[in-house]
């Protein structure tokens, strides 16, 4: 398969990875991915954080990979699919990107390199040996509050004009420093927002468009955020995001994805809602709040 070289705004799913006693359950897995390919995504993200890519061994992610583009071509959806990797080693990830080469993925969601805290010049030469090592596009994910180190918009925009650094998934919870990116960033940079409590807000301020977790759930909802804001509806763009912003905070009252996966469990998506150490399930409480929050949704479905 030849990759997408795909626009990276719009809303992007970061797909659950489903586990069933320990192992990947590829019977949820075509569920999921045949669920979502009916669904006006932009694009789907694998074995990313809340795809608990760290979790997976190779030959796992692997699979994954195959499963979810072989149930989309029989869909007939032609979705940008983009894996997450992260790693703290610049050779060992130039490795890694060599050893997917051939998988049927468009692109890479890549992380700031973790816990060992490199300089703002350690990450562009990390970054620049990265996307000289494949042609696929690359979304770097600046998120400081799990990497412990924050990339800098000085040292962004000097990677922006790399010509395969297409975008961010921006999670620096710095909203002057978004700002300022916004404003800043060349034509062609993406900016995607991976804070799901701020879709719309970033949107509004001129973000491409977000990678959100939360649009697992009342997907379409978060679409018709997306198109408003594009149409120019500000007023309508609002009352669509009133309707949906209490998810990202029940959905992310307690560690991502066991809340996500423990919602589509319920509504029969995926047939456990397992994660997968040192993840552990929801909480008997909010398990019961996601309960409700299930139950009242279906009454309005049927109610519509």
């Amino acid at each position: 398969m030849q990759p997408i070289h795909p626009d990276v705004g719009g809303l992007w799913l970061p797909l659950v990875t489903p586990f069933r006693d320990g192992a990947l359950d590829e019977t949820s897995l075509r569920r999921l991915a045949r669920h979502y390919a009916a669904e006006p995504l932009d694009g789907l993200i694998l074995a990313a954080t809340t795809g608990e890519g760290l979790t997976l061994d190779d030959d796992e992610t692997e699979r994954l990979v195959a499963v979810v583009a072989e149930t989309l071509a029989a869909a007939g959806r032609r979705l940008p699919v983009f894996l997450g990797l992260s790693g703290s080693d610049t050779r060992k990830m130039t490795k890694a990107l060599r050893a997917i080469a051939d998988w049927p993925v468009d692109g890479t969601l890549i992380a700031c390199p973790y816990y060992t805290r490199p300089s703002q010049d350690g990450m562009i030469r990390h970054f620049t040996a990265l996307a000289g090592t494949t042609a696929r596009p690359i979304l770097i994910y600046n998120i400081p509050y799990r990497t412990g180190v924050n990339l800098g918009n000085a040292a962004m925009l000097e990677l922006a004009a790399l010509p395969n650094i297409v975008g961010v998934k921006d999670c620096s919870a710095d909203m002057a420093q978004s700002l300022d990116l916004l404003r800043r960033k060349p034509a062609g940079f993406a900016v995607l927002t991976g804070e799901d409590a701020m879709f719309h807000p970033m949107l509004t301020q001129g973000a491409e468009g977000g990678i959100t977790a939360s649009a697992h759930v009342r997907t379409r909802g978060f679409v018709a955020v997306r198109d408003l804001v594009r149409a120019g509806d500000a007023a309508g763009a609002l009352v669509a995001w009133h309707a949906i912003c209490d998810l990202p905070p029940l959905l992310f009252a307690e560690p991502s994805p066991a809340p996500i996966k423990h919602w589509l469990w319920r509504e029969g998506l995926i047939d456990s809602p397992e994660v997968r150490l040192p993840m552990t399930p929801v909480s008997d409480a909010l398990a019961a709040r996601i309960g409700r929050a299930v139950e009242a949704m279906r009454i309005d479905r049927v109610a519509s």
